[in-house]
C-alpha cells in the first residue's frame, strides 16, 4: 500500500512538474510574442505614403485601417449604400433653405469610412462645374504629406525628403507646398495625391511616434497656445504658457502621447475656412468655443478689407458662416475631454491580439465598439450605454430640430419683407449668429454626444437669436406701416 502512495505521489509530482514547465513555456512564449509588435519586411521612409507597405510590417494595424471601407452606421451617423453615402438633403429638406446660394444646398451627405474621404470628395458635386473648389479642400481628405513636401521643395524650400517632418526644413517644405497646392484649382491639386488618409499622416515612419502634419492644425494650435482661452484638457498648452515663450508652441515636441492621441484626430477633425479667398486656416486665435470662433471671424478681414463670411445667403442676402466638422472644438468642452480621455481610446480603442496590445484601427463610432470603447471605464451593459447614448442624441436632434425650424422661420420672414438693406442690417445679423450655431451641431459628428450641455446650450443660444431676429423684423414692419397725419390746420 505504501509502495503505491509512493508511487502516485511520484506521478502527481512528475505531472506537476510537467504542467508548471509548459506554463513557463507559455508564458516564455507569449512574453516574446508581446515584443514582436512589428514585423520588419520593408524599409518605410517619409516618401512611403501607400499604407499596404506599411501593412508589410504592421499587419493587424492595416487589417483594422482596411475596415474602414466596410459599410457601417449609426442613427445618427454614417450609412449610405456601398456605392453612395446617405443624401441628408433629402433626409432635411430645410438644410436647402438654410444652405441657399452655397454648394452645400445641391450635394450635402453623410460622412463614410476613411476609406472613402478622398473619393467622396472627388465625386461630390461640390466640386464640380459650376462650383469651382481649390486645392485646399484636400487638406483633411487626402494623404498629402508627401505631395506638400514636394511642392514645397520645387517653390525652393531647404532640404530634400530625407529630412525628418518636423526639422526645420522639413516644417518649411510642408507649409510652403500646402500653400501652393492650396491656391490651385480642386481639379489640378488633386491629381497630386493617391490615398485617403494614410499611416505617414500621423507616424513617423522611422520611430513610429505619433505626429502633427497637418499645416493648418500646426498654425492653429500655436495661435491657441498663444491666446488666454483656458485649456485645461491640453496641459502641455497650460506648461508652455508659464514658460519662457521663446519658441512657438509645437505639439510635435511638446505635447504628451495622450494629447497626441486627440491632436491627430483634431488636425482634420475641426473647424476651419477652406475657400479661395485666403490660405486655409483653423480659427482659434481666441479659444475653442462657438462664440470664441465667431468673434475672430468677425475680426478677420479678407485680403481686400472684407469681413469674414463663407458666402451671401440667396434669400436674405445676409453675409453667413458654414461650419465644417467640428469635433475637435465640441470635445474640448466635454466631460471626456476634462477626464483626459482622448479621442482614441473610444474611436480606436485598445485591443489584444494573443498577447499584443494595439490600437484598433478600424476607426468607427464607439456605439459600434462598446465592450472596447465604453466597458473599458464605463461598468454597465451593453444595452445599457447604449440606451444612455441614444437618449443624448435623441434630445440633441429634437433640439436641433426646433433650431432649424427657428432659422428657416427667420429666413423666410426676411426675404419677404421687402425692407431695404439698411433696415435689415441688424436682422441680417442676427440670422448669422443663429445660422451658425444651428450649423455648428449639425456639422459636428457626434449628435451631441461629445459636449451634450454645450451642445444644448449653442443650439438655445441658436433659437434665441432667430426669434429675436423675428421681432426685430416685426417691429420694423410696425414702423414702416405706421402712417403720419399731419395736424389740421386752424382756419382764422
Amino acid at each position: 500500500m505504501k509502495k503505491f502512495f509512493y508511487l502516485l505521489v511520484i506521478v502527481l509530482v512528475a505531472l506537476a512538474t510537467v504542467g508548471v514547465m509548459l506554463l513557463y513555456e507559455n508564458i516564455a512564449r507569449r512574453k516574446a510574442e508581446a515584443k514582436q509588435v512589428v514585423f520588419k519586411v520593408v524599409d518605410l521612409d517619409e516618401e512611403t505614403v501607400d499604407p499596404s507597405e506599411w501593412g508589410k510590417n504592421f499587419p493587424r494595424q492595416f487589417d483594422g485601417y482596411k475596415r474602414t471601407s466596410e459599410r457601417t452606421g449609426t442613427k445618427y451617423g454614417g450609412g449610405g449604400s456601398d456605392t453612395l453615402p446617405r443624401d441628408r438633403l433629402e433626409e432635411d429638406p430645410r438644410l436647402k433653405i438654410i444652405f441657399s446660394g452655397y454648394p452645400f444646398a445641391v450635394d450635402f451627405r453623410a460622412r463614410r469610412g476613411h476609406a472613402y474621404m478622398l473619393e467622396d470628395q472627388r465625386e461630390t458635386k461640390r466640386v464640380q462645374p459650376p462650383f469651382r473648389q481649390t486645392g485646399a479642400c484636400l487638406h483633411c481628405h487626402s494623404s498629402n504629406t508627401v505631395a506638400y513636401r514636394k511642392v514645397g521643395i520645387a517653390e525652393g524650400a531647404p532640404g530634400t525628403l530625407d529630412d525628418p517632418l518636423t526639422s526645420p526644413s522639413g516644417y518649411e517644405q510642408l507649409i510652403k507646398g500646402f500653400e501652393k497646392v492650396g491656391s490651385l484649382p480642386y481639379e489640378e491639386a488633386t491629381k497630386l495625391v493617391d490615398h485617403p488618409v494614410a499611416c505617414i499622416d500621423c507616424h513617423d515612419p522611422r520611430t513610429m511616434q505619433l505626429r502633427i502634419t497637418r499645416p493648418a492644425f500646426l498654425i492653429g494650435i500655436r495661435a491657441l497656445a498663444e491666446s488666454d482661452a483656458p485649456v485645461p484638457h491640453l496641459p502641455s498648452i497650460e506648461k508652455w504658457r508659464k514658460g519662457d515663450r521663446k519658441e512657438p508652441y509645437d505639439p510635435n515636441q511638446l505635447a504628451n502621447r495622450q494629447e497626441m492621441r486627440s491632436m491627430v484626430c483634431g488636425q482634420c477633425h475641426a473647424e476651419y475656412y477652406c475657400g479661395p479667398k485666403t490660405t486655409l486656416f483653423y480659427p482659434w486665435g481666441k479659444g475653442l468655443k462657438v462664440e470664441d470662433i465667431e468673434s475672430f471671424y468677425d475680426e478677420y478681414r479678407f485680403p481686400d478689407g472684407h469681413r469674414f463670411f463663407d458666402w451671401k445667403h440667396k434669400e436674405t442676402g445676409a453675409e453667413v458662416l458654414k461650419a465644417q466638422h467640428p469635433e475637435f472644438e465640441m470635445w474640448s468642452q466635454g466631460i471626456h475631454a476634462q477626464s483626459n480621455v482622448a479621442c482614441a481610446d473610444c474611436h480606436m480603442p485598445y485591443q489584444r491580439e494573443g498577447a499584443v496590445k494595439i490600437s484598433d484601427h478600424w476607426v468607427r463610432s464607439p456605439l459600434l465598439n462598446i465592450s472596447n470603447a465604453c466597458q473599458v471605464c464605463h461598468r454597465l451593459p451593453e444595452s445599457e450605454i447604449a440606451r444612455r447614448v441614444e437618449v443624448i442624441q435623441e434630445r440633441t436632434h429634437n433640439l436641433m430640430n426646433r433650431a432649424e425650424d427657428a432659422l428657416v422661420s427667420l429666413i423666410r420672414a426676411i426675404a419677404e419683407s421687402g425692407l431695404s438693406d439698411e433696415q435689415l442690417a441688424g436682422v441680417r445679423e442676427l440670422q448669422r449668429k443663429a445660422q451658425w450655431r444651428v450649423d455648428f451641431v449639425n456639422a459636428e459628428n457626434s449628435m451631441g454626444f461629445h459636449a451634450p450641455q454645450e451642445a444644448a446650450r449653442i443650439l438655445g443660444e441658436a433659437i434665441d437669436y432667430a426669434r429675436q431676429g423675428e421681432i426685430e423684423l416685426a417691429r420694423l414692419k410696425m414702423q414702416k406701416q405706421v402712417v403720419v397725419t399731419p395736424e389740421p390746420k386752424t382756419v382764422p
